[in-house]
């Protein structure tokens, strides 16, 4: 509240609350409609503006509040509660490490047990298997209406260059056109660039890594294209430091895929691109603010991004990176703790 020591308020379940919330004032409620009254003897009033999440609040929803609260002026608190978290404190830092030492774990796995003979789908679940084995909580937290995440995107070859509904350079075959994204039934094989794109969670907070594979050997034009990337992810790196804008790094890693040679495949193929090479993370896989075109966010300390230069090749692979890092006064530190390689095996 804008006054006062916060309320929580438990339908369901008040002994499990006690212990998980470190909030003094938990009241148990058995109805929504309760609240109203419950508000008004702890605080001796209702308030005049009351802030809902209007970018992930059903419109039922915000109907049923509106009938319970006649007297309440609602507004949108979606961006003020984003920008409070944008700034992670040392605690959340923390726990985005223990899940950084989860998917460096998972990534040296993979390079264990990659091989020939797998369906993309059939590799996702033995890799997620392991992850879940060292404590992934397996449920990713995707805030926009109606996406969901998943951990399986894996496209192997002619996978990574299929482009689809995903906001993503690509978005891979799927298993189905009910579920048209991320790994699919082709099946992996020697020669072939390899691209895994894993997403972790432990105690609530993500990582989002990609890292390049191949079995055996890697084309040498896919090989070239995974080093440029490299190349791109490190150059923009160097130049994270506090007071930089989002929409700076973007336009840097933009220059490194013109410089390179790769402005025609970098964030997806002509008409198809994406217009970001970042996102924050944290709570959810995706947050604000976005490493974008356009972007005026300054970076503060303690904000932590996904950092994901790609290219798609129409038809034939993909190629990236992605690492996640957070800013500190002295510039861009890597929270992930797999190797900036490609990985033949």
């Amino acid at each position: 509240p804008a006054e006062g020591e916060p309320l929580l308020l438990i339908k369901k379940y008040m002994p499990r609350a006690m212990v998980e919330s470190p909030l003094r004032q938990i009241v148990e409620i058995g109805s929504i409609k309760e609240v109203p009254g419950l508000i008004t003897d702890h605080y001796g009033r209702l308030p005049g503006t009351m802030g809902l999440e209007f970018d992930v609040l059903p419109v039922k929803q915000f109907n049923f509040y509106r009938t319970i609260f006649p007297s309440v002026k609602f507004v949108d608190a979606s961006a003020s509660i984003l920008k409070t978290r944008m700034i992670k404190s040392s605690w959340e830092i923390e726990q985005m490490e223990k899940t950084a030492e989860l998917s460096r774990a998972t990534f040296a796995y993979i390079k264990e047990i990659i091989q020939p003979g797998f369906t993309e789908i059939e590799f996702s679940g033995i890799i997620d298997t392991f992850s879940r084995k060292h404590g992934h909580g397996a449920q990713l937290r995707i805030r926009d209406y109606q996406t969901e995440g998943y951990t399986w995107h894996i496209l192997s070859g002619k996978s990574g260059g299929l482009v689809g509904l995903l906001d993503s350079p690509a978005s891979g075959e799927g298993t189905s056109a009910a579920f048209p994204c991320g790994a699919g039934n082709k099946i992996l094989a020697a020669d072939e660039p390899i691209m895994i794109d894993f997403s972790a969670v432990m105690n609530g907070y993500h990582m989002d890594e990609t890292r390049m594979f191949a079995i055996g050997s890697m084309p040498d034009k896919a090989l070239k294209a995974c080093r440029a990337a490299i190349e791109i992810h490190d150059s923009v790196l160097k130049k994270v430091k506090p007071g930089v804008s989002t929409g700076e790094l973007f336009l840097h890693a933009k220059f490194m895929a013109e410089s390179l040679g790769y402005a025609e495949y970098f964030l997806g193929p002509p008409g198809y691109k994406v217009s970001f090479t970042g996102h924050g993370v944290g709570l959810e896989l995706v947050e604000p603010p976005f490493i974008a075109k356009g972007k005026k966010d300054l970076l503060e300390t303690g904000m932590v991004f996904a950092l994901e230069p790609k290219m798609v090749f129409e038809g034939e692979f993909s190629a990236g990176i992605e690492s996640v890092f957070l800013v500190t006064e002295k510039g861009g530190r890597l929270l992930s703790k797999v190797p900036a390689e490609i990985f033949i095996c």
